[in-house]
């Protein structure tokens, strides 16, 4: 009969799929490791698995013990998975850019969850990473698994995912792509497909800004893959080319290979598939891309699959006037974006603000281009002005000690008439392009628009005019 014994069973042995709908110019055939039949969902089934075995053998786990361990959710599922076999107690601790619909899931699955900022530095006691770390020191009979260090995570794709891919295309892969995260994806596989075949090329998916294309690991949106430090798993030996792909194109690419080839893929997977994309571009039909695919779709829906949350970012336009058409009308010599740091003096952000005739700024922690969530608050000229008249050494004080809470966001390609129904309780929005701050609009900049737009007035830019649309 096949009839597994337990659900730990049915982890690996994941199918293949060659892209037929979305395909590069090439020629080259891209295929998908589809990593979502696994029990979990995901990728992450397969190192959970062989971390907690690792665990086991060397008595680091023993029964009523409690697994902690930082995720993006995806580990997360895999090693509750298995505590619920072995009937361990667990707690995940993840960031607060994850979807809700992770955090309902692992607690479905029994385990406590934990919520914490993500635009904190990795050693800040506020991080993921930090807090797991005391959570393990205070729990009594805790284990940590430590992914991004463990070597069982690398070691788990080196004995499964590795053989399946060279099996499954008969060793005439010649290329294989999956998303940076933790590292053991990429090291583990890659590993085990140059000892098959050293011309092999190994290419890692990472979005921009994580370390390892270059960037410093500040916020970006999409979840579980990328870095904001070195892991231990990442093995650089083993990887020979390295694409960093935006979040616009992650989630567009994952919306598209759903829709197109009916492949429900999340954002991570978005980043792998556009990277892959990019690399069978200059290609031949010869050659072979393997993309591993980490997870399904179905744990983004309110975000990378929600209209209103892409648009409320700026990765999607609606028809008719959108506030980018409002944005490309704007006039003076003010920069695109001017916004003041927490650690600013208020007083020559007074007479910043005076130079550039405006009355409201953004606070926020970084330079360009900003991430949305380096967005710490706002500062008013009126309640300064109110703040100064009580007190008038607030105007020595630091930015932080005054600020006021974030202006509301509005996307650049949402409609005028949702940044009218806005600026009626709010006297700016902070306009988000690609997920990133852009600039700010003003009921001064609206009116302005306004009039360009009304019987009589000249005729301004809007969204069907190239020309005058902003980008």
């Amino acid at each position: 009969m096949e009839i597994a014994e337990s659900v730990l069973d049915l982890i690996g042995n994941t199918p293949m799929v060659r892209l037929r709908q979305v395909t590069p110019a090439s020629g080259c055939p891209v295929v998908l490791k589809l990593e979502t039949t696994n029990p979990g969902g995901s990728a992450k089934d397969r190192p959970a698995l062989g971390m907690i075995q690792a665990a086991e053998r060397d008595g680091l786990l023993r029964p009523g013990s409690t697994i902690i361990e930082p995720t993006s959710g995806n580990t997360g599922v895999g090693l509750a998975i298995v505590a619920a076999q072995r009937g361990y107690r667990c707690v995940f601790v993840l960031t607060d850019k994850v979807a809700p619909e992770k955090v309902h899931l692992l607690r479905a699955y029994g385990a406590e969850v934990i919520v914490c900022p993500g635009a904190v530095a990795p050693d800040d006691p506020r991080s993921y990473y930090a807090t797991a770390a005391r959570l393990t020191r205070e729990i009594p009979d805790s284990f940590r698994p430590n992914q991004y260090a463990n070597p069982a995570n690398a070691e788990a794709h080196v004995a499964t995912t590795g053989p399946e891919i060279w099996r499954q295309t008969d060793g005439t892969v010649t290329h294989f792509v999956a998303g940076a995260g933790t590292g053991g994806t990429l090291s583990g596989v890659g590993r085990y497909l140059k000892s098959r075949n050293p011309g092999i090329s190994v290419v890692a998916a990472d979005p921009e800004g994580s370390v390892y294309s270059g960037g410093s690991g500040r916020p970006y949106l999409v979840e579980g893959v990328g870095e904001d430090f070195w892991p231990d798993n990442y093995d650089r030996s083993v990887i020979d080319r390295v694409i960093a792909v935006s979040d616009r194109d992650s989630f567009l690419t994952a919306r598209l290979i759903t829709q197109k080839e009916g492949i429900l893929i999340g954002g991570s997977g978005g980043t792998a598939v556009a990277a892959a994309l990019r690399q069978a571009e200059e290609l031949t039909p010869e050659h072979l891309v393997v993309v591993l695919v980490p997870d399904s779709g179905r744990g983004y829906l309110s975000r990378v699959f929600n209209d209103e949350w892409m648009a409320g970012y700026g990765f999607l336009t609606t028809e008719g006037p959108v506030v980018a058409d409002v944005v490309a009308t704007k006039e003076g010599d003010v920069p695109q974006l001017l916004y003041v740091q927490p650690t600013d003096v208020v007083r020559d952000v007074v007479d910043m603000m005076h130079d550039h005739d405006v009355s409201q700024l953004p606070v926020a922690k970084g330079e360009m281009p900003l991430a949305t969530a380096e967005v710490m608050g706002s500062i008013d000229e009126l309640r300064i002005m109110e703040e100064a008249f009580r007190d008038p050494s607030v105007l020595d004080r630091s930015v932080a000690e005054v600020m006021s809470p974030k202006l509301p966001t509005i996307g650049a390609g949402q409609p005028v008439a949702l940044a009218v129904e806005r600026l009626d309780s709010a006297p700016a929005l902070l306009v988000l392009d690609g997920g990133r701050p852009c600039t700010v609009v003003a009921r001064a900049d609206l009116l302005a628009f306004l009039s360009r737009k009304s019987p009589g007035a000249a005729a301004s830019p809007s969204s069907d005019d190239p020309e005058g649309a902003a980008s």
